[in-house]
């Protein structure tokens, strides 16, 4: 997302006075799940660390003046958010009190909004299918605790209903689940097997551009009013990364495992020639390590098969003569297959280029004519 020019990435203070989230309507609906700051001067809890974006991203819009031609304009965030959960809420990855959110806040002009809709989620949904990770998409509408008044909300229930209708996917209606200053379009992302996990959203706020006084200048030189589009990707992160660890059962596809390659010489002769591969596969830009210590090589062997390694490249003399690996594949028992260092190497980096989710059951090198059997049925489906 960083690198996306639709977006513009930036950092906003952790700490606020009250006066912003009373202005936001937080310190009224959301206080119990704030973490207050005593203010010395005041000797009252004057001060709250951030539980969310939206109010300074709102700071930052009204910081300068804009013309219709700047909507929508993105800003998103990733910086560590606080919220005061109850203890028995928390659980392990899934529910903690600090986070990174994925957290981004669109201004945009209300005849924008079928189209931003329809980008947002075709972004949400690509970026799921990456992990092959399938979304159901839930429409919620006003909750009995809100903000604003019933024409603000019948506005954005309408223009938010409308837009979701216009991509043609379908969903189900949550009623009175929206946030509490607008409806939200939710997505329901199931695991491998089968569990739904709320990760995704985007919430259309007509409150916050009323209460933080926004505007931006029109075609006919006249100020007018915004819409605010709240959105989130992956939830947190945390929370992210410990549903993909139960998603693929800590066997990652070769492009997401913390270590891609393991290099293990059979002998200490071998080290050097061990040490100059990792060394040119780290530069390459993969993820590799070596293993020399002064153990049996069956158990290091095992040990990389219990942590799930991809791949283990075993390397003795002839190796180390023809500049070849004795290669072990994460799935296929006690196989070994020789293949060339570079044609090795450009297997992995086309898996990870590529985001492959699982790795074939029969993969030909043509420039070795070496054929790597794997275990396919064994590793995560790629959609679920």
């Amino acid at each position: 997302e960083r690198q996306q020019e639709a977006f513009k990435e930036i950092k906003t203070p952790l700490l606020y006075n009250k006066t912003l989230w009373e202005q936001s309507g937080h310190w009224g609906k959301y206080k119990e799940n704030m973490f207050l700051v005593l203010d010395n001067e005041s000797g009252e809890h004057d001060m709250s660390l951030k539980p969310m974006n939206c109010p300074s991203h709102h700071l930052y819009f009204a910081s300068s003046k804009h013309s219709y031609r700047d909507l929508p304009m993105r800003y998103v965030t990733f910086d560590v958010l606080h919220r005061n959960e109850l203890s028995g809420a928390l659980s392990g990855l899934t529910r903690v009190r600090q986070f990174a959110q994925d957290d981004c806040h669109v201004y945009l002009r209300e005849d924008q909004i079928a189209d931003e809709v329809k980008f947002l989620m075709d972004f949400i949904l690509g970026y799921y299918d990456t992990f092959g990770l399938t979304a159901k998409l839930k429409f919620a509408t006003r909750p009995e605790q809100r903000i604003g008044s019933d024409e603000l909300w019948d506005r954005a229930e309408a223009a938010l209903r409308a837009a979701l209708d216009g991509t043609g996917r379908p969903y189900e209606l949550k009623e009175g689940d929206g946030a509490f200053y607008g409806p939200k379009i939710d997505f329901d992302v199931m695991d491998s097997i089968g569990r739904a996990w709320q990760l995704g959203t985007i919430q259309l706020d007509y409150n916050a551009p009323e209460r933080f006084d926004l505007t931006y200048t029109g075609d006919d030189n006249a100020p007018h009013r915004p819409v605010v589009i709240h959105r989130a990707v992956s939830g947190s992160f945390e929370r992210f990364i410990a549903i993909l660890i139960e998603h693929f059962a800590g066997v990652f596809p070769v492009w997401l495992s913390p270590e891609q390659v393991r290099v293990i010489p059979i002998a200490i002769d071998y080290n050097a020639h061990a040490e100059a591969l990792v060394a040119r596969m780290k530069a390459a830009g993969i993820r590799a390590t070596l293993d020399a210590r002064n153990e049996t090589l069956n158990y290091r062997v095992r040990e990389g098969e219990i942590q799930k390694v991809p791949y283990m490249c075993v390397i003795g003399r002839r190796e180390a003569d023809e500049n070849t690996v004795a290669l072990r594949t994460r799935g296929a028992g006690k196989k070994q297959d020789i293949m060339s260092s570079d044609a090795f190497i450009a297997r992995v980096l086309r898996e990870i280029a590529d985001r492959t989710l699982a790795i074939p059951a029969d993969v030909v090198d043509a420039a070795t004519s070496a054929v790597v059997n794997t275990a396919a049925s064994e590793q995560p489906e790629a959609t679920t």
